[in-house]
């Protein structure tokens, strides 16, 4: 497991709670519009400064009396075999922790919901589940993001699915699918603006983000589907 970065402090990316966010290197999606390249691509990550395991948990140490929560992100962080001992330790610091996640890997999701060990999970939905295979090939099995989809949404109040909208990736359409799929009454859907900056593909630097409205009317026409569902 390789720490790629540390975020001090955040009152945003943990819903109700004071936190850090580790950044884990490495992942197994490769979304050309992935503003993140430094902790995704292996030529990128192998010239970043590494934060050891030991410098992270002094610092959660030193940080009990004023955090509340701790981040996990990445990459992806359940590409990482040692997870779930990597969290054990955190929560042994009496931290609640929240995971950011692909979903690719239902069976770790499951084991650390079942095991109490992540206390909130934000899963990316990338695209429309019939569009995966065409943006991701055979390296994502859509088989495993839907069994990730079905794991949360039986653990509704502890979750949130998210999206970044690419112009060019999405249209309208593709969030009535994405809705049919993902939505249910006590669902969160949280719809995020496209950075075109230091994108995995270049050419997504020349793209033009949607604007805030034309989010929001997206985010009105599905909200039927869902318990929330808004502009982040």
């Amino acid at each position: 497991m390789i720490i790629g970065g540390l975020q001090k402090t955040t009152l945003i990316d943990f819903p109700g709670k004071l936190a850090c966010t580790v950044f884990l290197s490495g992942c197994n999606f490769r979304c050309p519009w992935c503003y993140s390249k430094e902790l995704v691509l292996p030529e990128k990550i192998i010239n970043q400064p590494i934060i050891e395991e030991k410098e992270f948990f002094d610092f959660l140490r030193e940080r009990k009396e004023l955090l509340e929560g701790v981040v996990i992100c990445g990459g992806e962080p359940t590409i990482n075999k040692d997870l779930p001992k990597f969290i054990e330790k955190i929560k042994n610091l009496r931290f609640a922790v929240k995971l950011d996640t692909n979903g690719y890997n239902p069976k770790m999701l499951k084991d650390l919901i079942d095991q109490k060990l992540i206390d909130y999970t934000a899963m990316d939905i990338k695209v429309s589940k019939d569009k995966y295979t065409g943006f991701f090939g055979a390296c994502v099995n859509v088989n495993d993001i839907d069994a990730s989809v079905k794991i949360l949404k039986k653990n509704s109040e502890t979750i949130e699915f998210r999206t970044t909208m690419v112009p060019g990736v999405h249209e309208k359409e593709d969030f009535l699918e994405i809705a049919k799929w993902i939505g249910g009454p006590e669902i969160k859907y949280y719809l995020q603006g496209f950075r075109p900056e230091k994108t995995i593909d270049p050419s997504f630097e020349k793209i033009k983000p949607y604007t805030d409205e034309w989010i929001k009317d997206v985010a009105k026409e599905i909200s039927p589907y869902f318990k929330l569902c808004q502009l982040r």
